[in-house]
């Protein structure tokens, strides 16, 4: 049989890239949706603040359960395939949970995060699989394309809620839409697809990955970083409505942030892939999001769209390395596959006690800054783990 000529090569590899960014679009905005809705949904279904703090912590426990079993799935049904089917849950998940039930809500809720779950651990191994001498360009351009599927929906949810009679469910619905174009845009790829011993390779994380001290500390500063993001997507606009802003303006500000997110996402793996060692620019993002949170404790300090801005980049540079790391940490495409699937797991388990603690605290004490202190903690935290994780060590999974 002939091979490919290169034209067709290059064709082949652009759609599966383009597949690659429109999936990566897909895996923030059903959670992205809620915060500009968090006071409505509160009001309209009668919800305390822990309760709704518990609607974004949901797709976290899925991330967080499902990440661990995604390298034993693949196995049967290879990465194309997976990822074909973490698209339709999507779509399933966005259509249950935007059905007038408080059950539906919460069940429709948990199958998009399971969904969620799968390309987010799937994508970075996918990558190292079939652009090994592209990853630090592509990872900055599919972790900027999450971006811009957050920003979009922090931004225009509020909008889409007033402006359609179903309201914000009908809001909530939309993000079915961009999902389905992104199942039919990958549908190529299963026809394609050959599985490889990078997706047929057994899960040992006990024996391997469990004792590694590079792999702990990869996971705990994606979990401090997760953590810090989905409090910051949960409960900004409440923070800044609090002081007076109206809530149109307050989604904007959620908008922003997850704009200078992606600027984030975008620059910092090409910046990482320059060096070796990514300890210095673990310092500055830290030095930044530190400085972002002590301005919108203290609001004289400067405008909050500085503020916003900064802890936007900050928390995006910081995904945008993570997921670096989990790639050129890794010996070869079944070591990324498991270190994916660890990272995640334990990552987004931490992860989703933010939320709910978040909300529990302001239900507790009627004010922010104790939220804003516990996310001064765990950017130190996310310091010291992440100088960890950024030496210049493999781990390798024998």
């Amino acid at each position: 049989m002939p091979s490919p000529t290169p034209i067709a090569s290059r064709s082949k590899d652009g759609l599966l890239a383009a597949g690659i960014l429109f999936i990566a679009f897909n895996l923030r905005p059903a959670i992205a949706a809620i915060g500009p809705l968090a006071g409505t949904i509160r009001e309209a279904l009668d919800l305390s603040n822990s309760t709704l703090g518990l609607l974004t912590t949901l797709p976290l426990l899925a991330f967080g359960s499902v990440s661990l079993l995604t390298p034993i799935i693949t196995r049967k049904f290879g990465i194309p395939g997976m990822l074909a089917g973490a698209m339709g849950l999507l779509i399933l998940g966005i259509a249950l949970r935007s059905l007038p039930s408080v059950a539906t809500l919460f069940v429709g809720t948990a199958l998009l995060g399971i969904a969620i779950a799968f390309g987010n651990v799937l994508l970075p191994a996918l990558v190292k699989q079939r652009f090994s001498k592209k990853f630090g360009l592509m990872t900055s351009l599919y972790s900027s394309m999450m971006g811009v599927g957050a920003a979009l929906a922090a931004g225009i949810t509020v909008p889409l809620a007033e402006g359609n009679p179903w309201g914000w469910r009908g809001a909530l619905a939309v993000w079915a839409v961009p999902a389905l174009f992104a199942l039919l845009l990958w549908l190529p790829q299963l026809s394609r697809s050959r599985r490889t011993h990078a997706e047929m390779a057994p899960l040992n994380f006990k024996k391997h990955l469990g004792r590694s001290r590079l792999a702990w500390n990869v996971a705990l500063f994606m979990g401090l970083q997760s953590l810090a993001f989905y409090v910051i997507l949960a409960w900004l606009p409440d923070m800044l409505h609090s002081r007076g802003a109206d809530k149109e303006f307050a989604g904007w500000m959620l908008s922003l942030s997850q704009a200078t997110g992606v600027l984030g996402s975008l620059v910092t793996p090409l910046w990482a892939g320059r060096k070796r060692d990514q300890r210095s620019i673990i310092m500055v993002l830290v030095g930044m999001e530190m400085a972002a949170l002590l301005g919108l404790i203290f609001p004289a300090l400067g405008p909050v769209q500085l503020w916003v801005s900064l802890i936007g980049f900050s928390l995006g540079g910081a995904f945008g390395l993570a997921l670096y790391l989990i790639v050129v940490r890794s010996a070869d495409t079944p070591t990324a596959t498991r270190l994916s699937g660890m990272v995640q797991a334990i990552g987004y388990l931490l992860a989703a006690s933010g939320p709910i603690i978040v909300g529990s605290l302001f239900d507790l004490s009627g004010n922010w800054l104790h939220v804003f202190l516990m996310l001064l903690v765990v950017a130190g935290l996310k310091l010291y783990t992440g100088l960890g994780a950024a030496r210049a060590e493999v781990v390798s999974v024998s």
